[in-house]
């Protein structure tokens, strides 16, 4: 689902808030934390437009919402960790506040993010998840690719493969940017378009020091929201 057309909805002035599409707990259903019950802030708004989004509810609309009242739902949740997403969360400035406010109120968070946009701002105690975008999303070009410099060994860059070329490819940024020996590398399939099966036998075969995931909240619920 590529969102195409839908005009993005203009980020809160600064200081007045947070976008935010939804707030909601559920079971992260990507990278290290796979498996665990976690709050989702969602922000609203994203400067890209990937072929196989599967998040377009996100572009635009939402709900302008105080740091503090952001802060408030995600305490009552009662759940440590929490997962700031988009869209793309850091395409609104107030996300970096929010960021640091979660931590000092001693939440462990992560950041998902699509790499376009700088994250030399994200406090160090937030652990990023910096998706790469690969040829086939139709976006690679808008790639930051100094973002590679801000990251360390608690964060993991992910690739999301429509097919053996981005496969190829993801393997040659791999090499060439040493990331295997600098952070958690993750491969996943576009669903409905690679197959699982068929990426799981050629990180084998190729014995690439990687995590393969696979979205275990589709696994689950489908594409349902707040999930």
């Amino acid at each position: 689902m590529s969102g195409a057309g839908v005009p993005p909805s203009p980020p809160p002035a600064r200081g007045s808030g947070l976008r935010v599409t939804e707030i909601f707990t559920s079971l992260q259903g990507e990278a290290r934390e796979m498996g665990r019950p976690t709050v989702f802030v969602r922000l609203t708004g994203c400067p890209l437009r990937c072929r196989y989004c599967d998040t377009a509810h996100a572009f635009s609309g939402g709900t302008v919402r105080s740091l503090e009242g952001v802060l408030e739902q995600v305490a009552a949740a009662g759940v440590g960790p929490v997962c700031v997403t988009g869209g793309e969360p850091l395409a609104q400035p107030a996300c970096l506040p929010l960021l640091s406010a979660l931590c000092d109120a001693g939440h462990e968070v992560s950041l998902e993010t699509g790499g376009a946009l700088d994250v030399s701002g994200v406090d160090p105690r937030v652990v990023k998840v910096l998706d790469l975008k690969t040829p086939g999303s139709g976006e690679s070009h808008r790639n930051l690719w100094s973002n590679l410099d801000h990251l360390g060994p608690r964060d993991q860059v992910k690739f999301v493969l429509m097919d053996r070329a981005d496969y190829d490819w993801a393997r040659w940024v791999m090499e060439r940017h040493a990331l295997p020996e600098r952070v958690e590398v993750l491969l996943s399939p576009v669903a409905d378009r690679l197959s699982p099966v068929e990426l799981a036998e050629w990180i084998v075969a190729d014995r690439l020091p990687v995590r393969f995931q696979w979205q275990l909240h589709k696994l689950l619920w489908g594409d349902a929201r707040g999930r």
